[in-house]
């Protein structure tokens, strides 16, 4: 297809990636902000669905070396956490090359509307207190289902996938919220290489939009690092609540 870069549009996607690699590295929804800003460049919402996993992996990437530069990433969780991931991510991407996005639009919404309750109402569920010990996976089956859920919805849009990784993570396995978001990019880095293979396969990516959005998301995800690590758990906590209500809004807004 053809596409007309400019310095507006230009500005337009490397600034729009630095708002959703910060505000994916904390929570999800950042590409809510991409998706819209690829699209406007004119791409049919399938081109701009898989150009935008470029910028998500390569944040993704920076945002696991971050976390693990700074010791908070728990990397004996990664393994067992990689085949309800794959396999999830494997069912979605697949679907998302030949279904319309709306059919796991409620799975979204449903899920930050949970977690903007909890958050609420039990807060401690997505922000275990100091000290709590994290489940291992094989203890918690409903975190594997999760987890492949997760990697269904990330495979097929991408969108809000953060706030299903953190219920996942935070919420069943009882990790803090710095290493839930450490281990939420190495999901979102695993089925994001899964579904970008699918997308490549169908020539689906666009790679010169792609990679000038994955230099503000890469951006934006380091400097969320940085954030993450230097603040309360308390902050982060109703800093989810506010982003999880801002994504719920803007979902109700375009569904």
């Amino acid at each position: 297809m053809t596409y007309e870069l400019t310095i507006t549009t230009v500005t337009a996607l490397v600034v729009a990636g630095l708002f959703a690699g910060f505000v994916n590295t904390l929570a999800g929804g950042g590409s809510m902000l991409t998706l819209p800003a690829l699209m406007m460049l004119g791409m049919p919402a399938d081109i701009a669905n898989a150009t935008n996993r470029v910028g998500v992996l390569l944040q993704s990437i920076e945002g696991v070396r971050g976390f693990h530069a700074n010791d908070k990433l728990e990397s004996q969780a990664i393994g067992p956490m990689l085949i309800p991931t794959l396999l999830g991510a494997l069912c979605g991407s697949l679907a998302a090359s030949y279904l319309p996005v709306w059919l796991l639009k409620p799975i979204l919404l449903g899920s930050m509307l949970l977690i903007a309750l909890i958050t609420l109402f039990k807060p401690s569920v997505v922000a275990p207190p100091p000290g709590t010990i994290p489940y291992k996976l094989q203890q918690r089956p409903a975190a594997v289902i999760a987890l492949f859920l997760a990697g269904v919805y990330g495979g097929f849009v991408q969108a809000g996938v953060g706030f299903m990784l953190i219920a996942a993570l935070a919420g069943g396995l009882r990790y803090d919220l710095v290493r839930t978001n450490a281990l939420k990019m190495v999901c979102t880095a695993i089925f994001s290489v899964v579904a970008l293979a699918v997308f490549m396969a169908r020539d689906q990516v666009l790679w010169i939009p792609g990679l000038i959005l994955a230099v503000g998301m890469v951006v934006g995800a380091s400097l969320s690092v940085r954030f993450a690590i230097s603040v309360s758990q308390n902050t982060l906590k109703w800093l989810l609540f506010v982003l999880v209500t801002l994504a719920c809004g803007g979902a109700l807004l375009f569904s």
